[in-house]
């Protein structure tokens, strides 16, 4: 009984309506396959509480970028920074996320984290109220939050006007407003004593957010996800590929590419067989580290 019009996201904006997005993810549910196959293994039902915090194992997976299938974690981008700023607790993840996205990317904001965090180059706030906004990023400005923030200090904006920054940075193709954010960024730093050259770089990192930064929040979530995926890629890998399986199609990879890189994890894959496989992929009875490839995985058959 109601009716559903399509209108492009700016318009509805403009017109001051409630904007959500919503988002689809095939990693949820593959983690909850996942979950349901542990719990069979376990003999009782599995959660993500069930998955243990903090597992150093996983970390040293992750660090040296051995991360197919792990969701946020897989593309080849994540897997070439994975070594490079080897994640060791869940928070590394929430910046690891949050680091390979074109807005950190374009407002050269890697370069300066990393050496940073190798401690190849110091630490260094514009001005001391930074510190408390940057400390945990080692200064650099990586989450939307962050930027909001630095302009409330550094440039006198109220809570309502950084919202409205933010906004405007995310569409800032369709909006004339930055040159003003500009100015009036600048020239606030310049009233708190900020040198120029400073100003100048902090405005580029805020602009290279445009569209593409990452809420502190919503990199935490992700990170959980990522989290959760990496522990039973480690940990229990047959259920993994098994998963993975059954989420298909998703992510990055072919069944084919899960199938081979299970192989090397000591997975055994058997092959559909009308008299023992289900439509679904299944891990065999007795065989913990064996899958039985269901019957989907042949072309032209039908579920029916």
């Amino acid at each position: 009984g109601r009716t559903i019009i399509q209108w492009d996201k700016y318009d509805v904006e403009a017109l001051g309506l409630f904007k959500v997005d919503i988002l689809g993810l095939g990693a949820l549910s593959m983690l909850d396959h996942a979950l349901a196959l542990l719990g069979e293994k376990r003999g009782y039902p599995c959660s993500l509480a069930d998955i243990p915090t903090e597992d150093r194992q996983t970390y040293r997976m992750l660090s040296r970028g051995d991360s197919l299938g792990v969701f946020q974690l897989e593309s080849r981008a994540q897997m070439a920074m994975l070594p490079r700023l080897k994640p060791r607790n869940f928070y590394d993840l929430v910046i690891e996320i949050s680091l390979v996205r074109p807005g950190p990317i374009q407002g050269e904001m890697v370069k300066p984290y990393l050496a940073r965090r190798r401690g190849r180059e110091p630490v260094v706030h514009a001005h001391p109220a930074l510190e408390p906004v940057l400390g945990k990023t080692l200064g650099v400005p990586i989450f939307q939050e962050q930027v909001m923030r630095v302009a409330m200090v550094v440039a006198g904006y109220s809570a309502g006007e950084a919202d409205q920054l933010r906004r405007d940075l995310g569409s800032w193709k369709v909006s004339e407003t930055l040159q003003y954010h500009r100015k009036r960024l600048l020239e606030g730093m310049a009233e708190r004593g900020i040198e120029r050259s400073f100003a100048l770089r902090i405005c580029q990192q805020l602009e290279g957010f445009a569209s593409y930064g990452f809420p502190e929040s919503h990199a935490a979530s992700f990170a959980l996800i990522a989290y959760a995926t990496a522990y039973l890629r480690c940990h229990e890998p047959a259920i993994f590929a098994c998963a993975l399986l059954r989420a298909q199609p998703m992510g990055f990879y072919s069944a084919n590419t899960i199938i081979e890189d299970g192989k090397r994890r000591d997975v055994i894959f058997l092959p559909a067989d009308v008299t023992s496989s289900d439509w679904d992929h299944k891990l065999v009875e007795g065989r913990p580290s064996a899958i039985r490839l269901g019957l989907r995985m042949i072309k032209g058959v039908r579920q029916e």
